[in-house]
């Protein structure tokens, strides 16, 4: 099990231009067990594997950083108080949240299949 520590200039009102995975430790807490597990394999892994791509393709869409400016509230508060609200307030279960990670995983393979095949040709 990943022993949570808190970097506490991880929350420092420093805004990205998306969503870091050095981040997703500090979203373990915030729901339940399944929640947990995924933050913990996750936060495990390096930044470049697949699965870490696709928790960091989850939270971008779900904390929608796209559309994230310097005028933005949110990007005044920095990325790891964004995204531990985002996590907080999401409505649905943590089923739900797994089943997001889930496409993004599907949608990141997908594309890297795509690039594997294009390399090759």
């Amino acid at each position: 099990m990943t022993q949570t520590t808190f970097d506490e200039s991880a929350f420092s009102p420093r805004a990205e231009i998306l969503f870091p995975a050095h981040l997703i430790p500090i979203l373990r807490d915030l729901r339940g067990p399944q929640w947990r597990q995924l933050v913990d394999r996750v936060a495990d892994l390096p930044d470049t594997h697949p699965d870490s791509l696709a928790f960091v393709l989850m939270m971008i869409r779900l904390s929608e950083c796209l559309r994230c400016h310097s005028n933005n509230f949110r990007f005044l508060r920095g990325c790891a108080l964004c995204s531990i609200q985002t996590i907080q307030s999401f409505k649905g279960e943590d089923e739900d949240l797994l089943a997001l990670f889930q496409e993004a995983k599907q949608e990141l393979s997908q594309r890297l299949g795509q690039y594997e095949r294009l390399l090759a040709a």
